[in-house]
C-alpha cells in the first residue's frame, strides 16, 4: 500500500508538472509575440510604461513557472532530492505571492471599479480621435458591447471628437444651428453601412437619439462584462492554486519517501 501511495504521488507531480509546463510555454509564447509585435509595442509606449511593465512581468512569471515545472518533473521521475526541495521552496514563494496578490486585488477592487469607469469618461470626453489606441478600444467596446457613449450619446456632446470638423457641421446645419450640432462616431451605429447612421451621427444637443444609434452608455455595462470575466480569471486562479497546493503536498510526499528510501539502504 505504502509503495502504490509513493508511485501515485510520484506520477502525480509529474503530471501535474506537464501541466505547468504546458501554461508556461503558452504564456511565453504571448508574451515573446507582443513583444516582437512592432505595432503593439508603438501603442503600449502611447498608453505609457505601466502595460510593457505588466508584460515583462507576466514574461518573468511564464519563465519562473517553466523552471518549477522542469524542476517538479525531474524531481518526480528521477527522486533528486536537491531537485525537490528547490521545487517545495519556489512553489511556497510562488503560492504566498498569489494568496498576497488575491488579498490586494479583493482590498483595491472599488479602487479598480473606480479606475474603469474614470478611463471611460476621459477616453470619450479628451483621447478618443486624439490616440489612435484608445480610438481603437473604444470602437472595439461601442460596437462589442451595443452601446454609446460613457453614460449615453449626449456624452460626446462634451467631447473633442464631437466638435471636430465644425466647418462641416456649419455647412450642413448652418451656422446658427452648428453650434447646438454635435457627431458621434462610426461604432456608435447599429448598421455602420446604413444611411440611417450616417444622418444618426450628427445629433443635437438634448435631442431625440436616432433609433440607427445605441442609445445606452458604455460605462456600466463595461463594469459588468469585466466582473463577469474576473469571476472566471478567479475561478482559474483557484484552479492553479490548488494544483500548486496539492504539487507541494505530493512533492513532500516523494521528498519524504526518497529520503526514507536512502536511508533503508544506507
Amino acid at each position: 500500500m505504502g509503495t502504490f501511495c509513493y508511485n501515485f504521488s510520484k506520477y502525480s507531480l509529474a503530471a501535474i508538472s506537464l501541466v505547468f509546463l504546458i501554461i508556461s510555454v503558452t504564456v511565453i509564447t504571448m508574451v515573446a509575440c507582443m513583444l516582437s509585435d512592432r505595432t503593439y509595442l508603438v501603442s503600449i509606449a502611447e498608453e505609457g510604461n505601466n502595460y510593457e511593465a505588466g508584460l515583462y512581468i507576466l514574461l518573468f512569471t511564464g519563465i519562473l513557472m517553466l523552471i518549477v515545472s522542469i524542476l517538479g518533473w525531474c524531481s518526480a521521475l528521477k527522486l533528486f532530492r536537491y531537485c525537490l526541495a528547490t521545487f517545495i521552496s519556489i512553489m511556497l514563494v510562488i503560492v504566498v505571492a498569489q494568496i498576497a496578490f488575491a488579498g490586494w486585488l479583493y482590498a483595491h477592487k472599488d479602487r479598480l471599479d473606480e479606475l474603469v469607469r474614470s478611463s471611460v469618461i476621459n477616453t470619450v470626453k479628451d483621447e478618443y480621435g486624439e490616440i489612435q489606441c484608445r480610438t481603437q478600444i473604444m470602437d472595439t467596446i461601442q460596437s462589442t458591447l451595443e452601446c454609446c457613449g460613457a453614460n449615453g450619446p449626449e456624452d460626446w456632446a462634451g467631447s473633442k471628437y464631437g466638435k471636430q470638423d465644425s466647418s462641416q457641421i456649419r455647412l450642413n446645419f448652418g451656422v446658427s444651428n452648428a453650434e447646438n450640432i454635435f457627431r458621434i462616431p462610426k461604432s456608435c451605429c447599429k448598421d455602420t453601412d446604413s444611411t440611417a447612421c450616417n444622418q444618426g451621427r450628427q445629433m443635437k444637443v438634448a435631442g431625440v437619439v436616432s433609433s440607427a444609434i445605441y442609445s445606452e452608455g458604455c460605462m456600466e455595462k463595461l463594469v459588468t462584462t469585466l466582473k463577469t470575466q474576473t469571476y472566471h480569471f478567479m475561478g482559474a486562479a483557484v484552479l492553479v492554486l490548488a494544483l500548486e497546493i496539492v504539487s507541494l503536498i505530493l512533492a513532500l510526499i516523494c521528498c519524504y519517501k526518497g529520503g526514507s528510501s536512502d536511508r533503508y539502504k544506507a
